[in-house]
């Protein structure tokens, strides 16, 4: 099933018409198709840069999903159009921040004039029922950067909020 991403209403962000994320769990697996229709010559959208580990990847165009875990914890999975990827684990809201150390996803990239798509495959360390927080980080052309989210619980942009874990799959 399709699920829209709302931008944040202190966001803007001209060049994105629509943005929907599929998220489907087979087994152990967990697979997202991120959706972005709109002007995508107005995207700054990184180049292919080969699968890999980067820190940092929410600073540009990035799509994103938390997994909520009991007591607090959770984890946070960057895939970015370059098939560059990061994992983190965290202890309880924004503090422990670790990395995960997980099999590298799968991420595939088709884009045309005007839709960006990025398909991720994700091996997932937990059984039982998931919930999640499906966001995106979008940057135009000259740098202005638009958030995101199935749902935004506060005042600011904050994809770490627990009360934007709402999917459960």
């Amino acid at each position: 099933m399709r699920r829209p991403l709302i931008l944040h209403p202190r966001s803007r962000c001209d060049a994105v018409t629509s943005l929907a994320v599929e998220a489907e769990r087979a087994g152990a697996g967990l697979t997202l198709r991120y959706l972005l229709t709109g002007d995508v010559a107005r995207l700054a959208v990184p180049p292919a840069a080969g699968p890999g580990r980067v820190d940092g990847l929410w600073n540009h165009t990035c799509f994103e999903a938390f997994l909520g875990a009991e007591g607090g914890a959770y984890r946070e999975f960057n895939f970015a159009p370059s098939t560059e990827w990061a994992a983190y684990g965290f202890g309880g809201y924004r503090s422990g921040m670790a990395p995960l150390e997980i099999e590298a996803p799968s991420i595939g990239i088709a884009k045309t004039a005007d839709t960006l798509e990025v398909r991720v495959g994700l091996a997932l360390p937990a059984t039982g029922p998931l919930r999640l927080g499906l966001t995106a980080v979008v940057e135009e052309v000259g740098g202005r950067l638009s958030y995101w989210a199935l749902r935004h619980p506060a005042e600011q942009p904050d994809f770490h909020h627990a009360g934007g874990f709402m999917l459960e799959l």
